[in-house]
This record gives C-alpha cells, sequence and structure tokens, in this order.
C-alpha cells in the first residue's frame, strides 16, 4: 500500500489534496530481528505485543495470554518489572510523538495468527470493561459496513475473543493526551484458513501465522487496500464524522448495547 501510494504521487491529484490534510505514518516493521530469525518473539525471546507493564484484570488462556516463566516459551511478556523492549518502546514513541499527539488519530497495526476469518480488534485486551471511545468506534464501524458493505471483518474488542497481558495498545491507548482520539486497532489475519487449504505448512515455523503459497500472499497483499483506503478517507474527513452531543449519546448506547462484554475463555 504504501508503494502504491508513492507511485500515485506521479499522477494523483486528489491524493496530494488529500496529504495537505492528514499525515500517514508507517511502520513496515516493528520486529526485524524475530523476523529474521523465522520467530514471533524478538531476539531476547519477548513477544512484543505482551510486553507492556500492565495486567489482564481476569483469566487468560495458558501461555497465549502472555507468561511470565521463561523466554523458551511462547508468548513470554519479559521479566516482571524490568523495562520494555527496545522495539516495543520505539513503537510507543512513534505512537506519542507522531499520532496520539494530534487531536485525531488512528493507527492500524496487521498481524496473522488467529483464527479463520480476518477481525479489526480495538482495546481493550486486559479486560471486559468498553474503552471511552466506543462511539468514535462504533460509527467509524458503522462507516466501513456502509462504504463496504460486502466486507468479511469482524469488528469488535479484542476482549470479546480472549484477555491477555501487556497489549502495547491499550498501554498506548490510555497515555493519550485528555482531549485528542486515539483510536488504535489491529488487522489479525485469519491465518488458520491458510492452514485449513495447505495443512503440510503448520510444520514450518513460519507458516503457522503466515500464507505459504505465492498466490496467497498476493491475495492477502490485495484485499485489504480497501480497508487501508478506508482509514486514510476516514482520518480525512474525522471533523464531518466525529460524534458531539446527543448524537454522541447515542452512538454509546447503541455501541454498548452491540459489543457488550460477554465471557470469554
Amino acid at each position: 500500500y504504501m508503494r502504491a501510494l508513492l507511485f500515485r504521487l506521479n499522477w494523483d491529484e486528489l491524493l496530494h489534496r488529500q496529504l495537505q490534510q492528514v499525515r500517514l505514518v508507517f511502520m513496515p516493521i516493528v520486529n526485524p530481528g524475530g523476523m529474521w530469525a523465522h520467530k514471533r518473539a524478538n531476539p531476547r525471546g519477548v513477544d512484543l505485543m505482551r510486553n507492556a507493564p500492565q495486567r489482564a484484570e481476569s483469566r487468560v488462556p495458558f501461555l497465549a495470554g502472555g507468561q511470565t516463566l521463561s523466554p523458551q516459551l511462547p508468548w513470554y511478556c519479559g521479566r516482571p518489572g524490568a523495562p520494555m523492549e527496545t522495539e516495543s518502546a520505539a513503537l510507543l514513541q512513534v505512537v506519542r510523538e507522531q499520532l496520539a499527539s494530534h487531536p485525531f488519530s488512528l493507527a492500524l497495526d496487521c498481524h496473522s495468527g488467529y483464527g479463520f476469518a480476518d477481525s479489526i480488534w480495538f482495546p481493550y485486551a486486559k479486560t471486559r470493561r468498553l474503552m471511552a471511545h466506543l462511539p468514535e468506534m462504533f460509527a467509524l464501524k458503522t462507516m466501513l459496513e456502509q462504504s463496504h458493505p460486502h466486507h468479511d471483518y469482524s469488528f469488535e474488542p479484542q476482549s470479546n475473543q480472549y484477555l491477555l497481558h501487556g497489549d502495547l495498545w491499550d498501554h498506548a491507548y490510555e497515555q493519550t493526551p485528555a482531549g485528542h482520539v486515539f483510536l488504535p486497532m489491529t488487522l489479525e489475519l485469519g491465518s488458520w484458513l491458510w492452514i485449513r487449504k495447505n495443512p503440510r505448512q503448520i510444520f514450518s515455523r513460519h507458516g503457522i501465522f503466515n500464507p505459504i503459497k505465492a498466490h496467497r500472499i498476493k491475495r492477502v497483499l490485495r484485499r485489504h487496500a480497501d480497508l487501508l483506503d478506508f482509514l486514510t478517507r476516514a482520518a480525512y474527513a474525522a471533523p464531518g464524522w466525529l460524534p458531539f452531543g446527543e448524537q454522541r449519546s447515542q452512538l454509546l448506547r447503541l455501541a454498548t448495547a452491540h459489543w457488550r462484554p460477554r465471557r470469554v475463555p
């Protein structure tokens, strides 16, 4: 998507106008050492997405919800009380300086590795309580459904699936300055579908969480371009759709009923 935008700058006048009002910040990779080693964790064995200091308020899935037993086991949060990993701190610095410092911002973190369908998750992961900016997130979800009525995304709080310790986006969201609207989301790609279609890749360290065959890689890269474009346009048009007053109160009631916290394993 970033490469396509750069090429479009050669001819797309509308894109030039859009970029006069909206800033796009890309971090193509946060864990280069882990990617080089074909591991989920960084070279120190820490799962960066479970590396923030907060703990879940209720029971989490064994190991997968984050553990502090050993870096030799998966989903290691890091040593309790230790500073966050360099990679985690770098991501949070970018969020703090480039995104959350502005009156409105949103983030999309692209992940692979859970479920048979693609999901868009947002805070919280540590608790079943609903986030403060639930009306804004519900407005965004509604616009996505109206703009792309045939999309296949499940759009919900991560806690509707499972809780976990140390979620970076929970931490980033709670560090947002008062009065600012920061909407962090994770695009969780349904990698189990790739394994079902190609069972042999489960024996590959890389294949557990990623497509292997070339045509599936192209399909993944292609199918989410509309979502990225939608979010860019939503950021550009934020003054026109962010809810206030009675509209926000009404959206809060609708969103609470739609995403009412439920019991999770």
